[in-house]
């Protein structure tokens, strides 16, 4: 068990114990002391003044917040304030996001109400036409919710919002804004691809100029856009893994390696044997072309942002052409209409992680090695992949019981 923070809590002469904390008022310090709970109860335990200091220290902070003066400000006020002070830090993709929903949706739906005018209730209602009026993306919807969320704190903690009501927004789990039920249907259901299916692929794309980027994503489930931002510093083929510590994003127009979005996001992935020697075979051969190709590669090589801001060649690149040809996340389009057309396969590079993971869950690989291997941020999403093995198991199963 974690230790508890002891700060503020001392044993009396008589055995019992109490508490003391301060806090500022108008530039003024007080002080507070307790030797009963909010129950009224002796603090006869160490524990006790702990959890009775934490208590009063959250009511403190309460009433102050209601004493001070609320400022009304409109959801677009709020909005603006954030995008001015609350953002520094936060990535390229998600601040392109945070403004495309705002300049088309929200703006124009809650931008001059004031923000205390909001309620549940309608944001509800909102989400819910979103979601089954609209016909949007579950996970779209989600990114309205956590708008919501994001702009009622910042109202909140600039006092735009008094407690009770921003509680009731956001904190209290039995009426704050929620989701709308998921549909059946919905499609969070995991894509993956058939062993037949992967064989016709392994056929298709070897030779290609995408064949890297695929034995990537089938090989250790990278996301397209880590696969195309992989350099060959950033892959270790004595060790068998590579570190995934960046993405290729197209920012205003402009190529660059930027950081991943979360934390969990950062990994290192571990290879399969196949993996290893296809890109010891392919390192050997560029440094075997270096010399016919040079001139070539000075022509064709193209400079991209790194994460530090620093330019780099695009033949440090591991999806980078022989010829020094670069290779972004747009490469892959014309190998998905080409597979479609020739194929019959509904081929899409998510589809190659999703097939990953479960040929990984079907062999019973222990769940949080899997949620590493992804990059996943919560089990819950590793979670899905042995779902996803679970139907066909139960097929089997109902196939079994029929012909008893």
């Amino acid at each position: 068990m974690a230790k508890q923070n002891d700060t503020g809590v001392y044993q009396l002469p008589n055995g019992n114990w109490a508490y003391r904390f301060t806090f500022t008022v108008e530039g003024k310090k007080k002080n507070r002391k307790g030797t009963k709970d909010e129950f009224g109860n002796l603090l006869t335990t160490k524990r006790a003044a702990i959890l009775a200091r934490a208590a009063a220290v959250t009511r403190e902070q309460e009433e102050q917040h209601r004493q001070a003066p609320v400022t009304r400000k409109t959801f677009q006020e709020v909005y603006k304030e954030y995008c001015e002070q609350g953002r520094s830090g936060k990535a390229y993709q998600t601040i392109r996001k945070q403004d495309s929903i705002w300049n088309n949706h929200l703006c124009a739906k809650f931008g001059r109400r004031y923000i205390d005018e909001i309620s549940v209730a309608e944001v509800n209602d909102y989400l819910a036409h979103l979601y089954y009026t609209e016909g949007r993306a579950y996970k779209y919807v989600e990114s309205f919710l956590k708008m919501f969320y994001l702009i009622f704190g910042q109202a909140y903690s600039r006092n735009y919002l008094e407690v009770d009501t921003y509680n009731k927004l956001c904190v209290n789990k039995d009426v704050r804004i929620r989701m709308p039920k998921m549909k059946v249907d919905e499609d969070a259901e995991i894509v993956a691809f058939t062993p037949d299916e992967v064989a016709r692929l392994d056929e298709y794309f070897q030779g290609t100029n995408a064949e890297t980027a695929y034995l990537l994503g089938r090989c250790c489930g990278l996301r397209i856009n880590e696969c195309y931002g992989l350099k060959w510093e950033n892959i270790d083929t004595k060790r068998g893994t590579i570190t995934i510590d960046r993405q290729m994003q197209y920012q205003e127009g402009l190529i660059k390696l930027v950081s991943l979005k979360t934390r969990n996001a950062r990994r290192t992935v571990y290879m399969s044997d196949k993996l290893k020697a296809y890109l010891r075979h392919l390192e050997r051969e560029n440094k075997a072309q270096a010399a016919a190709l040079a001139a070539q590669r000075v022509q064709n090589q193209t400079f991209i942002t790194d994460i530090d801001g620093k330019q780099i060649s695009s033949l440090e690149l591991v999806n980078s052409l022989p010829n020094g040809k670069i290779q972004t996340v747009n490469s892959m389009k014309y190998h998905s209409k080409t597979i479609k057309a020739k194929l019959g396969i509904n081929f899409k590079f998510h589809y190659l992680r999703h097939t990953y993971g479960t040929r990984l869950a079907e062999m019973n690989t222990p769940t949080h090695i899997l949620c590493n291997q992804m990059g996943h941020a919560s089990g819950k999403v590793t979670e899905r992949y042995y779902l996803a093995v679970s139907k066909p198991g139960i097929e089997v199963l109902t196939h079994n019981l029929n012909a008893m």
